[in-house]
C-alpha cells in the first residue's frame, strides 16, 4: 500500500510541474506581448508579475486591450477567447484584472483545447 501511494504522488509533481511551466512560459511571454503594445520606453523599470494589474500597473488604454486580444488570437488560437472572458466580467473585476489571472485563463484555455501553448523554437 506505500508503495502504490508513493507511485502516486511521485506522479502529482510531474502535473503540477508541467501546469508550473505553462504558467511561467505565459507570464514571460505575456509580458513580452505587454512590452511590445505598450511599448519599453513606458515600461522602463517595470517587472511585470502575475501580480501586475492592466488598470493600476499598466494603465492598459481600451485600444491597448484591443492589440492585446489580437496577439493573444494570434499567438494561442481562438481557443483563448480574450474578448469573451472580458465580457464575463463585471466593471470591478477588470479594473481588478492581473496578469496573473489572464495566465491562468490562457493555461485553462490551452489545458481545454489539450493543444500544446508554445511552439518549439519560442
Amino acid at each position: 500500500m506505500t508503495s502504490s501511494n508513493a507511485s502516486t504522488v511521485g506522479h502529482r509533481p510531474a502535473a503540477t510541474t508541467g501546469r508550473d511551466e505553462l504558467e511561467r512560459r505565459t507570464t514571460v511571454e505575456l509580458a513580452d506581448i505587454l512590452r511590445d503594445i505598450i511599448g519599453e520606453d513606458y515600461l522602463a523599470g517595470v517587472d511585470i508579475t502575475v501580480d501586475t494589474t492592466f488598470n493600476a500597473d499598466l494603465e492598459l488604454e481600451s485600444i491597448e486591450f484591443v492589440s492585446l486580444v489580437a496577439r493573444l488570437r494570434e499567438r494561442f488560437g481562438s481557443g483563448v477567447d480574450f474578448a469573451s472572458f472580458l465580457a464575463e466580467m463585471d466593471v470591478d473585476d477588470v479594473i481588478g484584472l492581473t496578469v496573473g489571472d489572464l495566465v491562468q485563463f490562457i493555461a485553462d484555455s490551452v489545458d481545454a483545447q489539450g493543444a500544446p501553448a508554445h511552439t518549439t523554437g519560442s
